[in-house]
């Protein structure tokens, strides 16, 4: 079990009223090998207040160990009103290839590709097999030390527990550069993390 609320709680900031938080709470195939080749998103949180995630936290949690499901959050904060002018061309997009079956779905999927510019984080995502294999200082240190935009911030912000595996939370940085160093290391530029898994 993955329990990173307290983790992940200090990062989130609601400083914008149109700003908010996307949480999906996802069975995945690779679990869930009934579902066939697709993920399927039980249920989606738009979290606009830090009161709302505490309120709604331990339905996730029942959500997520009910259904053998991961509950993951976007903390890359999206914009309401960017996501409503998104959804409008979505919309008008899908009803001119007459995709009209998956309407409901448009809002969700806007909110999966586009966020707010604001605070952007990444997310480097380290396996089991790659811990075993770098040293985690050492990429910590050459992440903040040598790889561009220098400045005195600590870019690593978070350490996050995976299933198998950490995603180090971080603000942007020379990615062409980091993957010359660390090649088998994917870093993920608008990807979720893991709130809660079973």
């Amino acid at each position: 079990m993955k329990n990173n609320i307290e983790i992940i709680k200090p990062l989130l900031k609601f400083d914008n009223e149109n700003e908010f938080y996307f949480i999906q709470v996802l069975q995945r195939s690779k679990e869930n090998p009934d579902l066939g080749k697709n993920n399927r998103l039980l249920k989606a949180y738009y979290v606009y207040s830090i009161e709302y995630l505490d309120k709604i936290y331990p339905e996730l949690v029942k959500m997520a160990n009910e259904f053998n499901a991961r509950v993951y959050i976007h903390l890359n904060r999206r914009n309401a009103y960017q996501i409503s002018l998104e959804m409008l061309e979505d919309l008008a997009h899908s009803i001119k290839c007459g995709q009209i079956h998956s309407l409901d779905k448009i809002y969700n999927s806007a909110c999966g590709r586009h966020h707010s510019e604001k605070d952007k984080t990444w997310i480097i995502d380290i396996d089991e097999q790659d811990l075993e294999e770098i040293n985690l200082n050492k990429l910590k240190e050459n992440v903040n030390s040598f790889i561009e935009p220098f400045d005195e911030r600590d870019k690593i912000i978070a350490e996050i527990p995976t299933k198998n595996g950490i995603h180090l939370i971080s603000t942007p940085f020379n990615s062409q550069k980091f993957g010359e160093i660390y090649p088998n290391i994917q870093v993920h530029k608008n990807n979720p993390t893991i709130l809660y898994c079973p």
